[in-house]
């Protein structure tokens, strides 16, 4: 047998952890966690350790294939990459010639690939580039942003050196990055403090300190509670708040009337436990990591809840400080050019965004923009018409809510392109499918990563593909030769990483040891007693006037959430630790451990409704109505159900996955337009359904 080694990055879910694959005879026999970076610990998660059964699904996308009955029939014929390739590229020059460019938009996963395919999108001179972020993690940026004036990943959480660290939007036992797991767990072997604030006791409840069940909505409650409790007891740190902040006077006029006798009736959470964690808090200032959230597209004051967040690690001097949130490296930070960029070699579009940014909306920052407004732009045509999408790897039927009005959107374009390596409800609804070779098969663009110690990373190709199916450059370049971008198009992926790297000072050959190269030796710790921060100020800024000029209060009058109708509950939904929302939920591994959602319910208002655990139960909303198995349990909030993501595939190429669980976001209808204008994000879990016994 011939063994080899590749350093790689894993693709089964957007944490994209570094990898090193095991390969003999151009066969995957293992996987593990690379072992040049420590925090790894050479592990992968168990979604990380499924990958090769991904590679080995026949029940992926093989071939090119256009549509050839109506969207959404599942009528198809295979043809080759060219004729996929030249129906694609004249559709979208029709598009152009009759609309204008600014009539096509593609949206993707985000991540440190898109490099290229967004290249392709401004080569073609269209503004209208959105991620999945609106469904996600918008609420953390604006809220990061209107605070500090820098993005959400302007610093890092220096886990490892925390002393108390705080999840409340964030469930990092089940939503995994390992690294980040692994520095929580030899923290905490180190004493620091874990609390964990949620509607349900999660694995990372299992692990805390301190754990508050709150209810559901009340989060923002809560944290105006803490806020007052630190001003009041005067627990904050004085000296950095002095320095460092603006408008902390108007803080201590908002914060009155939020003491914690008066949260106690919005979030249930006894006064004087919430005093004790306070003060657990100011013990721990500056090692202080009170996490803003991953997805915090939940309530319609999930904003406000990321905002308090950020606010509450500025009065604990958390921001720049080891063990707290010190501020990342760029290349240009320790003197070195980053890479070249394709999207560079393009002017930025002249027309408008479809979706309102920056002209609408000109508190929202532009970058990957809000994808349920271009939706919007689809069908009513206002600012203009938007007649092509390209989904590249997303999957918004599965990942937006309301997947029947967006059919109805979607039924409004001339083509809808899926770039995926798994059948997904677009790929299923889409005109042309162009199956991308899972990331074991496919080698990526170098991606630049901002840290404590900044670098560059590769993925690298494991084995050649089993199925007629492509990786992105070669997918972004068969486009760009047919649609007049030549810079786009590379014969080889090795021509590719040297355009990226002239100028950098680091040849290719520096990979080969670990898949990365280091631009630092070791962590860089700003200096804490001279941080300069991105707004107008230079200081942490409590009143963002960016808000104040869009008519958006900075500091929101609590209101509280929406009691549950009679006889219903309140739809949450989260992760596991088996799944990635929707698209590994066919893999014939991560199945086999996890293959439906049971409905999360709190066990008194089971036992109500002479629900066991177990009993198969039917979840309605009016005419909608939809299975699954009873989790009756007594560690999730009475006024809520609780579902894992991902589930209720109803695609016939799915066999595993067919007919399994439920969909929640089958019971949003309406929720594409419930979104948070303070943030920009989709307010998904203020929907309410029935249970009963099947």
């Amino acid at each position: 047998m011939t063994a080899k080694s590749v350093y790689s990055v894993c693709g089964m879910c957007t944490v994209r952890c570094p990898i090193k694959v095991t390969v003999e005879d151009g066969q995957v026999t293992f996987l593990q966690g690379n072992p040049h970076v420590p925090a790894m610990k050479g592990a992968v998660c168990p979604r990380g350790a499924a990958g090769n059964a991904l590679i080995t699904d026949h029940e992926r996308p093989q071939a090119p294939m256009i549509r050839c009955g109506a969207r959404g029939e599942g009528k198809w014929r295979t043809v080759s990459w060219d004729e996929a390739f030249d129906y694609v590229a004249d559709k979208l020059k029709a598009i152009k010639d009759q609309h204008g460019a600014r009539a096509i938009s593609l949206t993707d996963r985000g991540g440190p690939f898109r490099d290229m395919h967004r290249a392709l999108l401004r080569g073609l001179g269209s503004p209208n580039y959105c991620n999945h972020d609106s469904s996600c993690a918008r609420n953390v940026q604006h809220a990061s942003m209107s605070v500090t004036g820098m993005g959400r990943k302007g610093y890092a959480y220096d886990l490892k050196n925390a002393k108390h660290v705080v999840l409340q939007l964030r469930n990092i036992f089940e939503a995994i990055n390992v690294q980040e797991v692994n520095n929580l767990m030899d923290a905490m072997e180190n004493g620091c403090k874990l609390t964990v604030i949620d509607i349900r006791a999660t694995v990372t409840a299992s692990k805390a300190t301190r754990y508050f069940q709150v209810r559901p909505g009340s989060d923002y409650a809560f944290n105006l509670a803490v806020i007052h409790e630190l001003l009041k007891k005067r627990l904050y740190d004085e000296k950095y708040a002095a320095r460092y902040i603006e408008g902390l006077r108007e803080l201590e006029q908002f914060i009155e009337p939020y003491s914690p006798e008066w949260a106690e009736g919005e979030t249930g959470v006894d006064p004087s436990e919430l005093r004790q964690f306070a003060r657990e808090l100011a013990a721990a200032k500056g090692a202080v990591i009170w996490h803003p959230g991953w997805m915090a597209a939940r309530y319609r004051d999930s904003f406000y809840v990321c905002r308090t967040a950020y606010i509450i690690n500025a009065l604990l001097g958390s921001f720049g400080a080891k063990g707290g949130m010190p501020f990342v490296s760029k290349p240009a930070d320790v003197g070195r050019n980053d890479l070249k960029a394709f999207v560079d070699l393009y002017p930025k579009p002249a027309d408008k965004r479809a979706d309102g940014l920056g002209w609408r909306y000109t508190h929202f920052e532009e970058g990957p923009g809000l994808a349920h407004l271009m939706y919007e732009a689809m069908e009513s045509n206002d600012p203009y018409p938007v007649k092509a999408y390209i989904a590249y790897r997303h999957d918004p039927l599965m990942g937006f809510p309301d997947p029947e009005r967006l059919k109805q959107i979607f039924s409004n374009l001339d083509l809808l392109v899926a770039v995926t390596f798994s059948w997904s409800d677009t790929a299923w609804f889409s005109d042309v499918v162009l199956p991308l070779s899972p990331y074991l098969e496919r080698e990526s663009i170098i991606a630049t990563k901002n840290a404590l110690k900044p670098q560059f990373f590769v993925r690298h190709r494991a084995i050649e593909p089993r199925y007629d199916t492509r990786a992105d450059w070669e997918i972004v370049g068969g486009l760009a030769k047919r649609l007049g971008l030549p810079e786009l198009v590379f014969d080889r992926v090795e021509d590719i990483w040297r355009f990226q790297l002239e100028g950098t000072g680091v040849g290719m050959e520096e990979f080969d040891k670990s898949g990365m190269v280091n631009l630092s030796d070791k962590p860089i710790y700003k200096d804490i007693n001279n941080l300069k921060f991105k707004t107008g100020s230079g200081k942490i800024e409590i009143i963002s006037p960016k808000l104040t000029k869009a008519g958006l209060p900075s500091l929101k009058v609590y209101e509280p959430p929406q009691t549950p109708p009679e006889g219903t509950f309140r739809l949450t939904f989260g992760r596991c630790a088996l799944h990635t929302q929707g698209h590994t939920v066919n893999n014939p591994l991560l199945f086999e451990q996890a293959p439906i959602n049971p409905l999360w319910i709190n066990a008194k208002a089971a036992a109500k409704l002479g629900i066991a655990n177990g009993d198969t139960v039917v979840v309605s909303q009016g005419d909608l109505e939809q299975t699954t198995v009873a989790k009756v349990t007594e560690f999730i909030h009475p006024e809520a159900v609780f579902l894992i993501h991902g589930f209720g595939h109803r695609l016939p190429v799915e066999s595993r996955a067919f007919g399994k669980g439920i969909a929640d976001q089958d019971f949003m209808r309406g929720a594409l337009t419930n979104w948070d204008p303070a943030g920009g994000a989709i307010a998904y879990q203020e929907y309410f359904v029935a249970v009963r016994k099947a």
